[in-house]
């Protein structure tokens, strides 16, 4: 069953722009966190950024500080991952995954072992 849904994905040029969307499907639930994930072909899942849904507190690898931002807008319950000056080792597929539990952060590992709720992600693919 797919609880996330993320659009906002395409072929873009080195330094282009895109902007993701991640908006629950059916039962709403009350994630109180969103995180963004990537896996490119032959390499592990990465976190890129999460941020609580109460707070907007937000988490950035260091790979994407400076050209990503997460947000959030509650009156249309999507999260967004605006990606600027996007780069071919952004390339891969981009999932977002929601967690119910309360935490002291959004972030622990790059597996995202403690989001339970996930999209089927969209392909981001940058390239001349």
């Amino acid at each position: 069953q797919v609880h996330l849904v993320e659009s906002g994905g395409g072929l873009v040029q080195p330094g282009g722009s895109l902007r993701l969307s991640c908006t629950p499907t059916g039962f709403a639930l009350n994630y109180r966190a969103i995180g963004w994930f990537r896996q490119a072909p032959g390499r592990s899942r990465e976190g890129v950024s999460c941020i609580f849904t109460s707070n907007s507190t937000t988490y950035y690898r260091d790979s994407v500080k400076g050209r990503f931002t997460i947000s959030r807008d509650n009156a249309k319950n999507t999260v967004y991952l605006q990606m600027n000056s996007l780069k071919p080792e952004d390339t891969a597929i981009y999932y977002c995954a929601g967690d119910i539990v309360s935490r002291d952060h959004c972030m622990y590992n790059d597996y995202g072992d403690e989001y339970d709720y996930w999209g089927q992600g969209t392909q981001v693919t940058v390239s001349s």
